[in-house]
């Protein structure tokens, strides 16, 4: 019924969905149960939600200048050869010949569509010929099809059976009545919410760790070890854990003590001292985190004197970026895979670089420690100061700060939400704790994980839309500083390194890349070049 349903909105109006003449109006109040006394039965009130999803999706595509066309038409032509069998016209157009519903087919053509285009891609897009190999291309091929299998299956067993079970058997309510049996016999106050709180968390957390070590120790030492990514140590994987469990308890248990205790006696307005306290909270994490948190994970030495590190304070000082100190952190003992950011919110900030992201790992050519395949590999200058050109636009244009507003109001919104809901008794009894217990967090779990499930997930596909115009963005200010070029080069090796598959399913990526592809990158490129011209380059250069 709700295919039908479909069917009909598409062919009242197959280019947009959400406009309707008169006449089509009048059709659709009849064919769609938005009244009478058909909509109070329990499936007319789950096809018009669904149908509602359904409609605001679409919505949300379409004002992301994506209009619902054949899919294959969003793509360069170099990619259409590619995946000329992967997307059908019926998709978009027709009615599917399985009766399955709408929101099956939307799934099955998100995870289905990115899974085939890797299966059916076979060869070099025009763009990277020059390039990238077959055999690169290829080795590509494999790893993402690898990690698409990966992440279907971490999905089904955590998203959809671990998770359903979870409910089905009360498991929060059975880790809260462990939580107060422990704290009795700790000689913990077992009435006191905060002190059972602080258990029922430190418990949860243990627990969370064992239900996703399996996926680790897969994901590490059997996916990424089978494509030469891997370089941790069964030691150093071991210590790395038991490091990250400790850290994150030490930080967690005070906060969430904290959390509760200003709900106590916060009183009606507790949500706007809670969201001004985790507020406070998050800044100062972000503040010591590269200081004093990621040291104890990672070793970081300064960058060597050289040219390279008087081209990046040249950089920093044309755009008067405030920096203070350059690092080198050894990324490659966890892994292969490269990256540079920068730290830091107020005075002077740091630039961190990743020793793969550099030739030789910035080291000399006979230094020891490389081994063969370390040697000649990573960006040459111009192309690490091309990214760092790119990372400095995130923060000259505002990136860092504008998400951080963007974070606090959703701090306060979920706070406010949850202000108003958590006194509500069905929740937790939903949950299978008895009539009339209403511990504080798991009021919190329930309402952000549960009830707030459809607001976070639009949030999250608008966070992404943001993002990815960022990355654009950021791409331009590089551009204008006269890096188009070199950025382009260095987009294309890192892919190259880390193995990157080039060829996407628009929908896939769109949904869940918070970075252009690419091939999107270079083309956008492209675009600046040919509409601005090449910009100068900084007086350093």
């Amino acid at each position: 019924e709700l295919q039908n349903q479909v069917d009909f909105l598409r062919s009242a109006h197959p280019s947009g969905l959400l406009t309707l003449d008169a006449s089509q109006q009048e059709s659709l109040d009849t064919k769609l149960p938005f009244g009478g006394e058909d909509c109070k039965s329990p499936e007319q009130l789950i096809i018009r939600f669904r149908l509602f999803i359904f409609l605001i999706r679409a919505h949300i595509v379409n004002a992301h200048s994506v209009p619902l066309i054949d899919p294959r038409e969003r793509l360069p032509v170099s990619q259409q050869q590619h995946i000329a069998d992967t997307l059908e016209r019926k998709i978009c157009y027709q009615r599917p010949q399985t009766s399955k519903d709408a929101s099956t087919n939307l799934y099955e053509h998100i995870m289905g569509s990115s899974i085939r285009v890797y299966k059916t891609s076979k060869s070099v897009p025009k763009e990277l010929q020059h390039v990238m190999n077959a055999e690169t291309f290829e080795k590509a091929r494999v790893y993402g099809l690898d990690k698409a299998y990966y992440e279907v299956v971490k999905m089904v067993l955590c998203d959809i059976v671990i998770l359903q079970m979870e409910l089905y058997s009360g498991f929060m309510a059975i880790v809260w009545t462990r939580s107060v049996q422990l704290s009795e016999s700790m000689g913990l106050n077992p009435k006191s919410e905060i002190q059972v709180g602080c258990l029922f968390a430190l418990l949860l957390n243990v627990i969370g760790v064992l239900k996703a070590m399996p996926f680790k120790i897969y994901g590490t030492f059997v996916l990424e070890e089978r494509h030469g990514f891997n370089k941790q140590t069964s030691g150093f994987f071991v210590k790395d854990q038991i490091k990250a469990l400790l850290v994150s308890q030490a930080l967690t248990i005070p906060v969430v003590a904290a959390f509760m205790y200003i709900v106590q006696i916060g009183g009606e307005y507790f949500f706007i001292w809670l969201w001004a306290f985790v507020a406070l909270v998050s800044l100062v994490l972000i503040t010591i985190y590269p200081v004093y948190i990621a040291p104890i994970f990672d070793k970081f030495r300064p960058l060597e004197d050289g040219e390279l590190k008087r081209s990046i304070h040249a950089l920093a000082n044309s755009v008067k970026f405030p920096l203070g100190q350059l690092f080198v952190v050894e990324g490659s003992k966890r892994s292969a895979h490269s990256n540079a950011y920068f730290t830091g919110l107020f005075g002077v900030k740091r630039i961190v670089l990743f020793d793969t992201l550099l030739v030789n790992k910035g080291l000399q050519e006979d230094d020891p420690s490389l081994t063969e395949s370390d040697k000649s590999k990573g960006c040459k200058n111009e192309e690490v100061l091309a990214v760092l050109a790119h990372e400095l636009g995130h923060w000259k244009l505002g990136h860092v700060l504008k998400n951080i507003v963007i974070m606090q109001v959703q701090m306060f919104l979920i706070f406010f939400a949850f202000s108003q809901l958590f006194t509500y008794g069905p929740l937790y009894e939903a949950i299978g704790l008895p009539a009339g217990e209403k511990p504080i967090l798991i009021g919190l779990m329930v309402i952000m994980m549960y009830v707030l499930a459809p607001y976070n997930t639009v949030i999250s596909f608008a966070m992404t839309v943001l993002s990815r115009r960022f990355e654009y963005q950021a791409d331009e200010f590089a551009q204008k500083l006269g890096y188009a070029d070199e950025l382009g080069n260095a987009l294309i090796k890192l892919q190259l390194d880390n193995l990157g598959f080039p060829v996407y399913d628009w929908m896939y990526s769109a949904w869940n890349h918070s970075h252009p592809t690419v091939l999107q990158r270079l083309e956008r490129l492209k675009v600046y070049r040919k509409d601005k011209g090449q910009g100068q380059k900084t007086k350093s250069q």
